[in-house]
């Protein structure tokens, strides 16, 4: 059984009551979301379309207004039925404008990335509602900000290290996320989010939605891999056997198989079983084996499996001078990934002269999970009101927390000197768009724009 959607009730409990709260005369309310600042000092504008389209285009309808009525009442709070009401005898939407940075771009953080308004006198005072939704837009924004940190750090450590460095860097972190996260939703936005920054992931969520609501036919990519009961189920003794399986099933020519290989013993796996028994087929094969540790501290198991792996199939220097191994194999470290680790694992490495073309990360909870609201500080705040025709800025500024202070005023955001400067008043340069307006989806993004826009930061 599924929660039917309820536009009204997608919100804070305390929100239907505001309709009573705000000055009488109240004629217009405009609020903006913003990351305050946080772990990273820029963060990437995302999520919009995929908000518009799944939440905001269908109608509001009296079903939703009499659900609405009946839960808030028992609930024990305030409805206002005759708003809602209107709203369904208009159409079903809230007259709403949504203006927002393009989604892919990075921006400094304590800047403007979407601004809202009511276009409609007679739903201001209800118009607050849509808040709670549209501030998990965080989610989106935070995963594909990290995402996009992590990438710098490893394009760094190719750009020293490997011969094509953007060839390989869109493939170096693999999204293992989605049984780590907390629903299906969040695999399907999380990993979406991902996939603006990297071309692999395991998860199938994020490339559905980068097709339904990016129009994107095929975001990311896979491999077939083992886990660890395809290799146990075998038995211990028969270890050898179960990679040997995995070799003649899947490494064709040019193709790619990742065996996690430390069910036992990996340093004996990569020494005896891949590094002596199993050699000679996976280099016959013309296909590339993927060595995967999954326990241990990680820096030291991925040092200590390239040295053995060095001794036992060899290393040659590339064109920038480290030692890179044979294509027909290579390292993924899966376990214990964060952003921390990579930095820690590629800097050892590159301090031994291995090329950072070796290795690839999967990462989980650590990508899509391990991270909240305040990671970038995420807020929405009214700026401003309209009361009987005057304009009011609003802000608060809590004595107990400077770094609260919220911005005031019709706020926008433009290119200044090469730089995001949030300003007061509209401009023409403006750098925000309208996305959403009274229902409909307005300057449809594709995925591959999406990207653009985030690789051009990057580079």
């Amino acid at each position: 059984m599924e929660v039917r959607d309820n536009r009204i009730l997608d919100t804070d409990s305390y929100k239907p009551s505001h309709a009573w709260q705000f000055p009488d005369g109240l004629e217009d309310i405009m609020s903006y979301l913003s990351s305050r600042g946080g772990l990273f000092g820029k963060s990437m504008s995302l999520g919009y379309q995929y908000q518009a389209l799944r939440y905001l285009t269908d109608p509001v309808t009296m079903d939703d207004v009499d659900e609405a009525s009946e839960i808030l009442a028992l609930h024990g709070v305030p409805f206002d039925r005759e708003s809602w009401t209107k709203v369904v005898e208009k159409g079903g939407h809230l007259p709403i404008r949504i203006r927002v940075v393009p989604e892919g771009t990075m921006v400094p953080t304590g800047n403007v990335l979407m601004k809202v308004e009511c276009l409609d006198p007679d739903f201001a005072k209800i118009s607050g509602c849509l808040e709670t939704s549209l501030v998990r837009l965080w989610y989106p924004q935070t995963v594909a900000t990290l995402s996009h940190y992590i990438k710098r750090d490893i394009l760094t450590a190719l750009i020293t290290s490997a011969n094509d460095p953007m060839g390989e860097v869109e493939f170096k972190l693999h999204d293992f996320g989605s049984r780590g996260v907390s629903s299906k939703e969040s695999a399907g936005i999380g990993g979406m989010a991902h996939l603006v920054n990297f071309k692999g992931s395991d998860t199938i969520e994020g490339i559905r939605y980068a097709k339904t609501f990016y129009g994107e036919p095929m975001a990311g990519f896979s491999i077939p891999a083992s886990e660890h009961s395809t290799i146990t189920s075998w038995g211990k003794e028969g270890e050898l056997a179960a990679y040997r399986n995995m070799v003649k099933q899947f490494l064709k020519p040019g193709k790619i198989v990742a065996c996690v290989s430390d069910s036992y013993d990996i340093y004996n796996a990569v020494q005896n079983l891949w590094g002596e028994e199993l050699r000679e087929e996976v280099k016959n094969s013309g296909g590339t084996l993927v060595i995967r540790p999954d326990s241990g501290t990680p820096v030291e198991v991925v040092l200590k499996c390239l040295r053995i792996l060095e001794d036992k199939v060899g290393m040659t220097k590339n064109l920038k001078g480290f030692k890179q191994l044979p294509s027909y194999f290579r390292l993924i470290q899966g376990d214990g990934v964060n952003r921390d680790s990579i930095r820690e694992i590629l800097e050892e490495m590159l301090r031994l002269n291995y090329s950072a073309s070796n290795i690839t990360f999967g990462m989980g909870g650590g990508l899509l999970q391990q991270i909240n609201r305040d990671t970038q500080k995420y807020a929405y705040k009214c700026c401003q009101v309209t009361v009987k025709g005057e304009n009011r800025k609003v802000f608060k500024d809590p004595i107990t927390d400077p770094g609260k202070k919220s911005l005031s005023g019709d706020l926008d955001l433009i290119v200044e000197n090469g730089q995001f400067k949030t300003v007061e008043g509209r401009r023409f340069n403006s750098s925000l768009v309208t996305v959403y307006e009274n229902g409909k989806l307005l300057n449809h993004t594709s995925f591959s724009d999406v990207r653009k826009r985030a690789n051009a930061d990057l580079l």
